[in-house]
């Protein structure tokens, strides 16, 4: 494989601000990149992106849902620059309501992206990266995929999968020169939280019984968002450290807040981090404190 196509990494659900980011600044460490979008009418704004900030990026139309979109774009990718180094799959969509507001339908829409869509182009591209006998695998988690949260049961259970699904395929491919890697951001503003914030219809309707708390978990959710310091530039950056580092971890917990819940998580007695956490996490929301534990 030559220089160039060691240098090729695709970014899928790159019109999205993480993943333009992400495709930006993987450009700007000397990586050749295709930024997959869904809609072909984002090409122009990938491609005047990649103008202001001065770095080369190849826009192509990649709708991770699809298989013979799927197959087209890593066709392409490997076409045009001989083979394929990197994928970061990035593509991903929430659905915000409590698990039984949700209906079937839009609980398999999030897997077929969160989940199903990165394995199904990490399986068009596994055959390249194992004829050319490295390359690396980035998997956009969150700190959903280690932590439950209230009236996301749907994108954390795809988050969940996700790293379970990342840490199988890490054991298979290492021994090929292949190395996974999982970016685990917390809260960071993003337009998952505006012009692509989906809701449950019937989250929305007053006369469901979680109604009344799923409307205070949203606004819990909005004061975090609000003021939180992670950005897209800082998860970027972490990804470009798995893609470039000599020997990546598998995994890459990112932000202050997610790494302290989670180092409580890993330290406390299990019962004492859900009393205390999900404990408080319920008292703000419905008012009443859980998770403390009866014997039989």
């Amino acid at each position: 494989m030559g220089d160039e196509a060691r240098d090729s990494v695709l970014v899928t659900g790159a019109a999205g601000s993480l993943g333009l980011e992400t495709a930006l600044t993987l450009a700007g460490r000397g990586f050749r990149v295709f930024a997959g979008v869904r809609n072909p009418a984002d090409h122009a704004g990938i491609r005047e992106a990649a103008r202001q900030r001065g770095v080369p990026i190849e826009a192509l139309t990649l709708d991770v849902s699809d298989e013979a979109s799927v197959a087209a774009a890593v066709g392409r990718v490997v076409d045009a620059a001989g083979g394929l180094y990197g994928v970061v799959n990035n593509a991903g969509i929430q659905v915000r309501g409590y698990f039984e507001d949700l209906d079937e339908a839009e609980i398999r829409r999030v897997f077929e992206v969160n989940l199903f869509g990165a394995m199904r182009v990490t399986r068009h591209a596994l055959r390249h990266l194992r004829a050319a006998g490295c390359g690396r695998i980035v998997m956009m988690s969150s700190i959903a995929g280690r932590l439950g949260s209230m009236g996301l049961s749907a994108y954390v259970a795809s988050k969940f999968a996700l790293e379970g699904f990342a840490e199988s395929l890490a054991l298979e491919v290492e021994p090929l020169g292949i190395r996974v890697a999982i970016v685990e951001p917390g809260i960071v503003r993003t337009d998952i939280w505006g012009k692509n914030r989906r809701i449950a219809s019937r989250a929305l309707d007053p006369a469901r019984p979680y109604f009344e708390w799923f409307n205070r978990a949203e606004q819990e959710a909005d004061r975090l968002v609000k003021s939180s310091t992670l950005t897209p530039a800082v998860v970027a950056a972490e990804v470009a450290r798995a893609m470039t580092e000599p020997r990546p971890r598998l995994r890459y917990m990112v932000g202050g807040r997610a790494s302290l819940v989670v180092a409580l998580r890993r330290h406390l007695p299990g019962e004492l981090f859900e009393r205390l956490y999900f404990g408080e996490v319920l008292r703000r929301i419905t008012g009443r404190r859980g998770f403390a534990r009866q014997g039989r």
